[in-house]
């Protein structure tokens, strides 16, 4: 199952259109996001998406009752950290910063977070994927970035919109 991942979009709708042409033309069968869309004016693009949307709020949304209105046609989004299990089984932690899980005991498979604005792949100790997909919007850094997901092989593709191009980042395997 392909996922597309996202976060940090910052009222970039340019880019934030780029993400979801990504996610689209890839043929995603799932969008996850990990928080700080910020304004209402972000949510028209995303009524694009050809997929399910879950994500979770930041900690620079603007107006989360007008989000939750608009996101309401879109997908569902929610106080983090979110739970999702995808029709796959594979069990999804959705948050904004990685701190929001601290003393999480229920077991998932995957961490999606953002908030550094920059892309990270890693394993931790239980041998859990921890995915932040970078910022989309490219604002503090300058490299907009997505992620895409393959749950079967567990790869990850960090895409750079600036560049559209997708590069396999090293997914992290524990023996």
């Amino acid at each position: 199952m392909l996922v597309g991942v996202f976060a940090d979009s910052h009222d970039h709708l340019d880019r934030l259109r780029m993400a979801v042409q990504q996610f689209n033309e890839a043929g995603c069968e799932l969008v996850l996001f990990a928080g700080d869309l910020v304004s209402t004016f972000a949510v028209p693009p995303l009524r694009k998406l050809r997929c399910p949307f879950v994500g979770c709020f930041g900690d620079n949304e603007g107006n989360k009752p007008g989000l939750l209105a608009g996101m309401s046609i879109i997908g569902s989004l929610g106080e983090p950290p979110v739970r999702y299990t995808s029709r796959d089984g594979t069990r999804f932690l959705i948050a904004h910063m990685e701190r929001q899980i601290r003393g999480f005991d229920e077991d998932f498979d995957v961490f999606v977070y953002g908030h550094t604005h920059k892309p990270i792949v890693r394993r931790d100790e239980a041998g859990r994927l921890y995915l932040n997909p970078g910022e989309t919007s490219g604002w503090t850094f300058g490299r907009p970035t997505i992620a895409l997901y393959e749950t079967t092989d567990q790869c990850v593709r960090i895409v750079d919109l600036s560049l559209g191009l997708a590069t396999d980042a090293a997914t992290p395997r524990l023996s």
